[in-house]
C-alpha cells in the first residue's frame, strides 16, 4: 500500500504486511486510520500519520473484497468471497457480527450517511440493505443481469447507486 501526498504527489509511506493482493482500501472519516482488505483473508488497520500496523482482523474464510467505515468511524464493514459481511469494532478489533444472506460473493459494502443501513452488492446479482444495529435484512433489490460490483449511497442517503457487470448503473430510491 502506498500513501501519497496529494498536494505534490510525493510518496509518504509504503505499508507492507499483507501476504497477497490488497483488494480494497478505506480511510476512516477522521482520516487517521486506513483499512485494507486482502486476498490473505484479513483486514489490516493502519495509522495514517506513521504507517504503523495497528491491528489485523482475521475471520473471513476467503478474499476480503470491500471495506467501509461507518460515518462515526466506530465500525468497519467488510465483504468477502466467503459470501458474508462482517462488522468490526474499530477501537478494539472485535468481531461484532457476521451477516449472512447473499447466495454468493459479496463484492461491495457501503454505509448510509446516517450509519444505520449497510448496503452490499453481490455476485448473486442482488443488492441487500441491512440494519446495522442487529444485522437484520431490510430489503433485497433485484434487477441487475449480472454481478453487482459496487454500491454507493448519495450524501443525503435517499439514493443508492449500484454498478454491475451487466454494464449498467442503477439508481435506487432507498425509502421504497
Amino acid at each position: 500500500i502506498k500513501l501519497w501526498r496529494v498536494s505534490d504527489g510525493r510518496l509518504m509511506e509504503t505499508l507492507t504486511g499483507h501476504g497477497v493482493d490488497v483488494l480494497s482500501l478505506a480511510f476512516s472519516p477522521d482520516g487517521t486510520t486506513l483499512a485494507s482488505g486482502s486476498g490473505d483473508y484479513t483486514i489490516k488497520l493502519w495509522g495514517v500519520s506513521d504507517g504503523r500496523l495497528m491491528r489485523t482482523l482475521p475471520g473471513h474464510g476467503n478474499n476480503v473484497w470491500s471495506v467501509a467505515f461507518s460515518p462515526d468511524g466506530k465500525t468497519l464493514a467488510s465483504g468477502s468471497t466467503d459470501n458474508t459481511l462482517k462488522l468490526w469494532g474499530v477501537s478494539d478489533g472485535r468481531l461484532m457480527k457476521t451477516v449472512t444472506g447473499h447466495g454468493d460473493y459479496v463484492w461491495s459494502v457501503a454505509f448510509s450517511p446516517d450509519g444505520k443501513t449497510l448496503a452490499s452488492g453481490s455476485y448473486d446479482k442482488t443488492i441487500k440493505l441491512w440494519r446495522v444495529s442487529d444485522g437484520r435484512l431490510m430489503k433485497t433489490l433485484t434487477g441487475h443481469g449480472d454481478w453487482v460490483r459496487s454500491v454507493a449511497f448519495s450524501p443525503d442517503g435517499t439514493t443508492l447507486a449500484s454498478g454491475s457487470d451487466d454494464k449498467t448503473i442503477k439508481l435506487w430510491r432507498v425509502s421504497d
